[in-house]
């Protein structure tokens, strides 16, 4: 339906306006949900509730009932039960469509809070100061899902529904693997675009790396704590000979990635951490295995396989260094992703652009991020052209992790005209599925 865009965005700051605390009462409690992995379900539970209210019709399924495993995408699951992984896809349909299908996704998984003797407040007891709201999951990205349910509360608000299959995505496992994502694909869900909208600052995603995860297991030489020991005997002290060792990959890969056509003019682009450690059985003994578990940035362009294999022969080098008494024993135990770029030129793109900069009065600005979305199993595996764009936050994945709720208002704005470009709209009382 031709909309007057001009008048669509006064009314839109109206209804935004006037929508403002209720959106910021349903942010904060969609981040008092405790959503760390494996704890999902409760979440995902009131967000269908939600969902439905609204009237859109609601697929609630975990990951364990759709065939995931060894399609491209596809992450290798451990110390995880899929059973309780749950996603959450509802979906708004009119008959004879007039605009063109969209995808809005968001996950609902939030990494552990880590130690609470750090965090000012329990990190699932979102507080609100000065315009910005801080706590586990608040920026990444719970704010994300409250900005695009919103921006759909808010056409309607003003008497308006898309003209166009509108699919509302709850994923999780976007912090460890993305198979939730790969999921809602594998069902079979669909569209002709799909936003993401990660807090990324009011800015459009254009590459990002991808991850790779995994676990060492190193053995040492047990025997009392009296006896004497060669390097290499303790696991556990071993183990960081294999972290160094492997820090020394990563900046020679970052020195590699100079000449990148993407990452080439960020320094050291390419992340290594020793994310866990543990080992040993006794006080009183030399401990005789270490366990460390890894992650390791991975640049477009670069394959899996080829990452791969530098992480196992850096791994096979130290253990002929260090003399190890046995092998060490390599596994992959989360993310697989690989780098990604997202080409311009998109029709969906320039729609993003214009209603951005409809919004705020500036050119849509575009960034190369370090870390790893879900957005390549829509754009990399199913050709589906995908945006990755949202407000301003910050300390995500730290015990300051907050959002703007004043970006949030303007990024739900910017999201509701994006869908009215894409989709069209069409009167609330014609809109019969």
């Amino acid at each position: 339906m031709p909309m007057d865009k001009p008048g669509l965005a006064q009314q839109l700051d109206g209804v935004l306006s006037d929508l403002h605390d209720a959106q910021t009462d349903w942010l904060a409690h969609l981040a008092s949900f405790d959503s760390v992995r494996g704890n999902i379900r409760p979440c995902q539970t009131w967000l269908a509730a939600e969902f439905a209210a609204r009237g859109w019709s609601v697929d609630s399924f975990t990951i364990d009932e759709v065939d995931v495993e060894g399609k491209p995408g596809f992450s290798p699951v451990v110390d995880a039960n899929y059973a309780d992984a749950v996603i959450v896809v509802a979906t708004h349909d009119v008959t004879d469509p007039g605009g063109r299908s969209l995808i809005l996704q968001g996950h609902i998984d939030v990494v552990p809070p880590g130690a609470p003797e750090l965090w000012p407040h329990p990190p699932f007891k979102p507080q609100i100061k000065d315009g910005w709201m801080s706590g586990r999951g608040t920026n990444d990205m719970k704010v994300g899902v409250a900005e695009m349910v919103f921006a759909l509360d808010a056409l309607k608000a003003i008497g308006y529904v898309p003209d166009a299959r509108v699919h509302i995505e709850t994923v999780c496992e976007e912090e460890c693997t993305g198979n939730g994502a790969l999921a809602t694909l594998e069902r079979g869900y669909r569209a002709e675009a799909a936003l993401i909208p990660e807090s990324l600052n009011g800015k459009l995603l254009r590459a990002e790396l991808g991850s790779v995860w995994f676990r060492v297991r190193v053995f040492g030489r047990p025997g009392h704590v009296l006896s004497s020991a060669a390097p290499g005997a303790n696991a556990i002290l071993a183990g960081y000979q294999y972290a160094q060792d492997l820090m020394e990959l990563t900046a020679q890969i970052n020195t590699e990635a100079r000449d990148h056509p993407w990452f080439g003019s960020i320094d050291n682009p390419v992340k290594f951490s020793l994310g866990k450690i543990r080992g040993g059985d006794w006080l009183g003994s030399v401990p005789s295995w270490c366990d460390i578990e890894c992650r390791i940035s991975v640049l477009p362009g670069t394959s899996l396989p080829d990452m791969r294999g530098r992480v196992s022969a850096c791994i096979t080098e130290t253990a002929k260094r260090l003399d190890a008494s046995a092998d060490p024993v390599v596994d992959w135990i989360g993310f697989q992703a690989d780098g990604h770029v997202f080409e311009p030129g998109t029709d969906a793109e320039a729609t993003l652009r214009l209603v951005h900069e409809q919004v705020t009065g500036k050119p849509l600005e575009t960034l190369c991020q370090t870390a790893t979305s879900d957005t390549r199993q829509y754009d990399l595996y199913f050709d589906i052209p995908t945006l990755c764009y949202g407000g301003h936050g910050e300390g995500s994945h730290s015990p300051f992790e907050r959002t703007d709720l004043a970006s949030m208002r303007e990024t739900t704005k910017v999201i509701a005209l994006f869908i009215a470009e894409w989709c069209g709209l069409r009167p609330v009382e014609s809109a019969t599925a």
